[in-house]
Parts: structure tokens; sequence; C-alpha cells
């Protein structure tokens, strides 16, 4: 009886070892370049301050005057608010420019290293301690 045990918390734990290694991991910033930036200014047109990760939307012009939609990927919620952000931080038609690393994919998407609003002050995106 006593070896039964053994044998059946020896699988379990070997079970939670090998299902653990299996889990979908956290990929942060592994969809972006972070050997290039890219700075984008236009108008936010949402501003989403919601898990995993905050995002910003955005309508910026290209060189030829057309409107690109922008997507900004930030750190989540929690850590924002270490640095004092709140989820009204950006509103609808606030001018922002945008500093960050784009996306691998060439999509109109980026992950937010730098905030810049229209009256010079900054947002700091940076994981808060």
């Amino acid at each position: 009886m006593k070896a039964r045990w053994i044998v059946v918390i020896a699988v379990t734990v070997l079970l939670l070892f090998v299902g653990a290694g299996q889990l979908p991991a956290h990929h942060g910033t592994a969809s972006y370049d972070t050997s290039k930036t890219a700075t984008v200014k236009g108008a936010v047109t949402d501003f989403q301050f919601v898990n995993p990760h905050v995002l910003v939307f955005l309508d910026a012009k290209d060189d030829k005057g057309s409107v690109q939609k922008w997507q900004g990927e930030l750190t989540s919620p929690n850590h924002l608010v270490r640095n004092g952000w709140t989820k009204s931080s950006l509103k609808p038609g606030d001018q922002v420019t945008l500093a960050g690393f784009p996306a691998k994919s060439g999509v109109t998407s980026l992950w937010i290293t730098k905030v810049l609003l229209a009256d010079g002050s900054s947002l700091d995106p940076s994981v808060g301690n």
C-alpha cells in the first residue's frame, strides 16, 4: 500500500513538471524587431488600459498624406500604474508621438518605448519598480 502511494505521488509530480514545460510562454516583444526603431505621430483613436497589454490606436499620416491606422502595445496596466499611468492617461483626439520597435511582419504596429504628448511632456512606458 505504501509503495502504491509513492508511485502515485511520483507520477503526479512528474506530470506537473512535464505539463509545466508545455505551458504557453509570455512573448512580450517577440513579434517586434528590437534592432530597429520607428516613430509615429498622430491622433489617438482608442486607448485600452487592459490586460495583458495596454493598447494605443492611432491615426497617422504617411509621407504621401494618407491616413494609416497604427497600433501601439505597452506592458500591463499594473506596471504602468507604477509610473503614474491611469485609464485616462490618453484620450481619443490626443495628439501624440509614439516611438518604439516596429513589427517584424511589417504591419503598422509597434512596441512602444516612448510616448510624447502634444505639450512636450512624456509618459514613461518602462516597467515600473
